[in-house]
């Protein structure tokens, strides 16, 4: 069985890494679109599935809940903001506004569009009812991205 999981899956691997990076790349250009969202990574050096954005004023896990009640399934990491966006020089307070979406050749483009209007509607709500983003409106607190 586990052999012919294999073929199937190197038959068509071409042609689904062709697919999957190109809802990527759409998917990348959407949220890109959000003020003040950072993508995390170079936009084409990347694994085909993998899409990482920063949010600014935000917490991921707020995020996340309210992209569940959505439908769509994501991930912030954990509780506490990722190493590695700490790493690259991210503050905390950016580094735990962060949403890793991985794709499959299962995903669709209507799906891609859909987390598109919904990801943008969902960070502007959280938006309006975070004291941290009042302060950076107000500019209390400088923008960090």
């Amino acid at each position: 069985g586990m052999a012919a999981a294999l073929k199937e899956a190197v038959a068509n691997l071409d042609e689904n890494m062709a697919k999957i990076s190109a809802m990527r790349d759409r998917l990348i250009e959407g949220l890109s679109q959000v003020e003040h969202s950072r993508l995390n990574g170079d936009a084409k050096k990347r694994l085909p599935g993998n899409v990482n954005f920063c949010f600014e004023g935000i917490e991921g896990e707020s995020l996340l809940l309210l992209l569940d009640e959505k439908g769509i399934e994501a991930s912030s990491g954990s509780l506490d903001p990722s190493h590695v966006l700490l790493a690259i020089g991210l503050p905390h307070e950016v580094a735990h506004g962060s949403l890793r979406l991985t794709l499959c050749e299962e995903n669709t483009p209507e799906q891609i569009e859909y987390i598109i209007k919904e990801v943008p509607e969902i960070v502007s709500y959280l938006r309006n009812i975070s004291p941290v983003w009042e302060e950076l409106e107000k500019g209390e607190k400088k923008h960090v991205i």
